[in-house]
């Protein structure tokens, strides 16, 4: 089985398509309008931007959280939790052995959150 598609709210689809292809660095794959329907993908997975969806919760893999985290600040976006380790990995059960998890939250331009996660090796 593999994870095919996620859906998230969006109630301006064009301000949404916007914001999600600053932060991901590419365009949509498809529009659909009526219904009121974006999607991009994500390695293979769909993100579906959808005006009839509830919000949900993304978490996004980035290489830099900190520089990703100073770009949309930039930009004007809400940072609504600093990069901070939420976990280290002792084994590769949740993410790579010898690796802490970074996390921050930005909110969308629909008002959804959005986790952003990297892996670094943990400090010594």
């Amino acid at each position: 089985m593999r994870f095919v598609q996620v859906a998230q709210r969006a109630e301006d689809l064009a301000r949404a398509s916007a914001w999600y292809a600053a932060l991901l660095g590419a365009e949509p794959l498809a529009t659909y309008d009526p219904p009121g329907l974006v999607f991009f993908d994500l390695g293979g997975t769909r993100l579906l931007l959808d005006r009839g969806a509830t919000a949900a919760y993304l978490y996004l893999e980035v290489t830099d959280i900190d520089a990703t985290i100073e770009r949309l600040r930039a930009d004007g976006n809400e940072v609504v939790s600093e990069p901070h380790v939420i976990f280290s990995h002792d084994d590769d059960t949740l993410g790579p052995a010898g690796t802490d998890e970074w996390q921050a939250f930005v909110k969308d331009s629909e008002g959804n959150l959005v986790g952003l996660v990297e892996q670094r090796r943990k400090a010594l």
